[in-house]
């Protein structure tokens, strides 16, 4: 029997071939060989610089910036540093020897400045120096102070009250204190069984008198001006 042939067997060929890249092929690639006379030169490959421009129309170009003849450059003075260093050293004042710390038998030693051995801030001008900010501030305090006693000065000058002398301040705290200790006395005596009314009552008033004074000799011996509205 005939061997059988698919109908689509040009068509495959056909895109086969169309679809065939050179670099797919076995074997060496079927490229076209570089000229010999295309070797690569030097400087090929270096950016090239655009043709100098010549006279064109009769214009001449303007001249370069070539220096005239009386033109003398500045020759810098080359410096010995060698002889000037030496020379340093000998006129100068000998460097004074650095204090050191031993502390090993062995000789171990180490700079005693930072070592924290010497007392150099005790040492300093400021130290103990109250700081400025806190003079600053206790000056406006104190100016705070007096401007708020002379303002309640003249408040209380303008409603006519009167100022209890130390005299005065100090007769009475004498006398709240004796009234404290009659009443104290009192209140000690009383019995310790409060089973009628009166005692009751008597209890209760004994005790709001000594808060009051109590109250009262606190205030007086808290506040050393004190004012009396006439």
């Amino acid at each position: 029997p005939l061997r059988y042939i698919s109908k689509f067997r040009e068509f495959v060929k056909h895109e086969a071939e169309k679809n065939k890249s050179q670099w797919k092929t076995m074997g060496p690639a079927k490229v076209a060989v570089p000229s010999p006379n295309d070797f690569l030169q030097k400087h090929s490959k270096e950016p090239k610089l655009a043709p100098k421009k010549k006279e064109q129309d009769g214009k001449k170009l303007l001249p370069l910036s070539v220096p005239q003849r009386t033109y003398r450059p500045v020759i810098q003075i080359k410096k010995n540093f060698i002889n000037k260093n030496a020379v340093a050293v000998i006129t100068g004042a000998p460097k004074k020897p650095r204090p050191f710390c031993v502390d090993t038998r062995q000789g171990d030693k180490y700079l005693l400045e930072p070592s924290g051995l010497v007392p150099k801030y005790i040492k300093k001008k400021n130290y103990g120096v109250l700081p400025k900010y806190v003079t600053r501030r206790n000056e406006e305090m104190k100016r705070e102070q007096e401007e708020y006693e002379a303002r309640v000065l003249e408040q209380l000058k303008k409603k006519a009250m009167k100022t209890l002398s130390d005299e005065e301040r100090t007769n009475i705290l004498k006398a709240l204190k004796k009234n404290w200790e009659e009443i104290n006395h009192a209140f000690q005596g009383l019995p310790v069984l409060t089973d009628t009314r009166y005692k009751k009552m008597h209890k209760e008033e004994l005790e709001l008198k000594l808060k009051q004074l109590e109250h009262d000799i606190a205030a007086i011996e808290k506040h050393k001006s004190i004012y009396i509205a006439n």
